[in-house]
């Protein structure tokens, strides 16, 4: 959107009653927290299936016994 746009808008919002205004940004407000919600719920869905797919546990796997030996440099004790 361009800022012509947004300034457009603005002048618009600004001739409402000022309750109406309050009443637009907490709607905005909701709706932009509502999306946020699902971009997270969405986010923890795909995070569940990697974490539950076969090749990807394969993978931890091996680069967990790839690293095993430096586990022993006493390098977590500082």
């Amino acid at each position: 959107m361009s800022s012509v746009e947004l300034v457009s808008i603005e002048s618009k919002i600004a001739q409402l009653p000022k309750d109406d205004q309050l009443l637009l940004i907490e709607r905005l407000a909701h709706r932009l927290r509502k999306a946020d919600a699902l971009d997270d719920q969405l986010l923890e869905k795909e995070l569940a299936a990697m974490a539950a797919d076969p090749e990807i546990r394969r993978e931890l796997a091996a680069i967990n016994e790839e690293f095993a030996v430096s586990e022993s440099d006493g390098l977590e004790n500082l």
